[in-house]
């Protein structure tokens, strides 16, 4: 075999002194063995020639054959090697979750798990966990995927928040039936938030459809911070605000949906080391804060 990987090499270069450096061994090694199989097999394989070495009709053949035959044992070899694992976990999730209460978080996890990179997906699209290079997901719903793993992180909550400058050029907003005097900010894909409180609130001669709709709660946010009139959002995705008081709670009803977060995963990548760490950190943050609350 090392008779065969030096002609190999010396006849792939055309050249003893760089087979010698391909094999980290001398150059006389490598004369040294293309002689001995010259001499087994009977013939020439080298000839010497005006620019160095020169392939006989025989040695051409044998090349071929023996650099086809290293590339697939090498191939091979490779095929069922043990391959280190990814250390980036890819998470799927809605942008204004992902910008509202994940990234605030995330620092966090850094902290615990530094060889690990967290990259977002954020899509309105669900996604195939079982295919693509998505790890887990955050999706929102009963829990109920099949063949899916989920883990409840919370559920939805919904209150009514403006900016105190709203308030402050305005009428009262001290009761739910004050609603009626201002302008309600939807989310196109939250479209029924409004009409569920207001109808566990009481109030029904509003129309809970009335008002500008937004493409996501991330756009609501915003347009409730700049005044332009109330939106019904997850107190969880405007916590900084709350606290800051650049966002008020003028009610305290919050109203508790049916569904909630979820962390979602196929079993085929639930026992990955990036998402196993993921989904403990989650879990633990998730945990710490309803302690908190």
């Amino acid at each position: 075999m090392n008779a065969l990987k030096a002609f190999e090499a010396a006849g792939r270069l055309l050249s003893v002194t760089a087979a010698a450096d391909a094999l980290a061994v001398t150059p006389s090694a490598i004369s040294r063995q293309v002689r001995q199989l010259e001499e087994d097999l009977g013939l020439p394989l080298f000839r010497r020639g005006r620019s160095g070495l020169v392939l006989t009709e025989a040695g051409t053949a044998l090349l071929a054959g023996l650099t086809d035959g290293f590339q697939r044992i090498a191939q091979a070899v490779d095929a069922v090697r043990p391959r280190p694992e990814s250390r980036v976990v890819t998470v799927s999730m809605l942008s204004t979750f992902a910008m509202r209460w994940l990234l605030p978080r995330l620092g966090h996890f850094n902290e615990a798990y530094p060889d690990i990179e967290v990259r977002l997906s954020t899509s309105v699209e669900l996604v195939d966990l079982a295919r693509g290079d998505i790890d887990c997901a955050i999706r929102f719903g009963r829990g109920d995927w099949p063949g899916l793993l989920a883990d409840r992180l919370f559920t939805e909550r919904l209150t009514p928040v403006c900016s105190p400058a709203l308030i402050a050029k305005g009428p009262p907003l001290e009761r739910p039936e004050d609603l009626r005097a201002y302008t309600l900010l939807h989310a196109r894909l939250r479209a029924d938030h409004w009409r569920i409180w207001l109808h566990e609130a009481g109030i029904e001669d509003l129309d809970p459809r009335a008002g500008p709709v937004f493409e996501t709660r991330n756009f609501v946010i915003q347009a409730a911070l700049q005044g332009l009139g109330v939106a019904v959002i997850d107190p969880a995705l405007v916590g900084e605000e709350l606290a800051s008081g650049r966002l008020i709670q003028p009610f305290p009803r919050i109203l508790a949906l049916e569904g909630a977060y979820f962390l979602v995963r196929h079993p085929s990548k639930a026992k990955l080391k990036r998402v196993a760490a993921f989904r403990e950190w989650l879990l633990s943050e998730v945990g710490e804060e309803t302690h908190a609350d």
